[in-house]
């Protein structure tokens, strides 16, 4: 529960700006397309930070690097909330993008404490901290940013930060068995770029990281545009609320976990793509009606949250002993579909409308679909249970 309430409080950072795009582009004198560089920023950074920082706890005092990270991303928030220029702005956020991985070394460490047999509940357990993270940090945001201005959304985080970083110092062990490497840094990297290149279930579950979180951030990082305009016109608390109703994602997120644990990892993937797919057939309707864009919501949330627990759970299985190189690598292409999502919908929103960016998320999600279809039965079932029997102790270490 600790790992769950720390990552959700790390990844809402990353989050905090999307209700927010419309009042910081006119403070600053953005235009649309520049404003939507301000979630694609972030998760360049997120991307980053996933490939050079979160392998290090492979090899570093988990505790210690933990509790950097947070310090300096207090000080990054600090800067976005006294930006008063663009340039500032967009390098603030990308640093806080960079130093919010700490919730993927969060997220390896708890794995690393799970019994194999249960590591997909603990996982699911962590990531329902996640999901509930993001989900507040857009209704947070939204709600203040009404009441104080956007930037005392930041000045706010950075406190709560600053807080957080505290208690795990005091909380977390001070003592922990050896890193299991003792890498170079640069070996570190290589052996990373190494492990995709020898797991083709990595490569696969990747990809599968990279079209959900490209279809999700289609939606998170573009709906504030319709909901703001005609004939909604709404102010920025409701559109943070709206993200509480995709509160099924948490759920999904346990129950997923459960499901793996009992070997239906490609099942539970199959599925939760499909759902996927068809969640952008409401959405498409959102100008329209608010519950076809609330039963669209819960559709997608619930289908990408389930997909992001299973390759976790399925990929950490492969090697216990790089986990964070593992969920770093994997956590780079959610980075990339993020960004990709973020800037390809907001630049099409201002071209072709809502129903132009419609039909970019359900490319995604059918592609990944497709690829489901394509990499055969067996090559996610079967490495789940062989990555967990590996993972058992040998007799001559229990």
């Amino acid at each position: 529960m600790l790992f769950a309430v720390a990552c959700g409080a790390a990844v809402a950072n990353v989050y905090f700006s999307q209700p927010l795009l419309v009042t910081m582009g006119h403070d600053l004198a953005m235009s649309p397309a520049l404003v939507g560089s301000v979630v694609t920023l972030t998760h360049v950074g997120y991307g980053l930070g996933l490939f050079f920082l979160v392998p290090l706890g492979d090899v570093a005092h988990r505790r210690r690097l933990i509790v950097a990270q947070l310090s300096l991303l207090v000080v990054a928030l600090v800067v976005v909330a006294v930006a008063r220029a663009a340039v500032l702005l967009l390098a603030g956020v990308a640093a806080v993008g960079l130093l919010a991985v700490v919730t993927q070394t969060l997220v390896a460490f708890a794995a690393s404490l799970a019994p194999p047999a249960g590591r997909g509940r603990v996982v699911g357990l962590v990531t329902s901290g996640v999901v509930i993270g993001i989900l507040l940090a857009r209704t947070v945001s939204g709600l203040m940013a009404d009441l104080a201005g956007w930037r005392s959304v930041y000045l706010a985080s950075a406190a709560l930060t600053a807080l957080l970083a505290l208690v795990l110092y005091r909380v977390l062990p001070r003592h922990t068995d050896a890193p299991p490497t003792n890498l170079r840094y640069g070996q570190l990297l290589r052996s990373t770029i190494t492990l995709f290149a020898r797991e083709r279930l990595l490569r696969v579950r990747a990809l599968f990281g990279l079209l959900i979180f490209a279809a999700f951030s289609t939606l998170w990082s573009s709906v504030a545009l319709p909901l703001s305009e005609a004939p909604y016109f709404l102010p920025h608390s409701a559109i943070g609320a709206l993200g509480l109703i995709g509160v099924a994602g948490a759920l999904a997120a346990t129950v997923a976990g459960r499901l793996n644990d009992r070997g239906l990892s490609r099942r539970t993937t199959g599925i939760a793509l499909a759902l996927l797919a068809a969640s952008w057939l409401p959405l498409a309707f959102t100008r329209n009606s608010l519950w076809a864009l609330v039963v669209g919501v819960i559709l997608l949330d619930l289908a990408v949250q389930a997909v992001h627990v299973t390759n976790q759970t399925v990929i950490y299985a492969l090697h216990p002993d790089a986990g964070s190189r593992l969920i770093g690598g994997y956590m780079v292409f959610y980075s990339i579909g993020s960004a990709t999502g973020a800037i390809a919908a907001t630049s099409l929103y201002t071209a072709a409308g809502w129903g132009a960016v419609c039909v970019l998320g359900a490319a995604f999600s059918c592609l990944g679909l497709v690829l489901w279809a394509v990499t055969g039965r067996g090559a996610t079932d079967s490495s789940t249970v062989k990555g967990i029997s590996q993972a058992l102790p040998r007799p001559a270490e229990r």
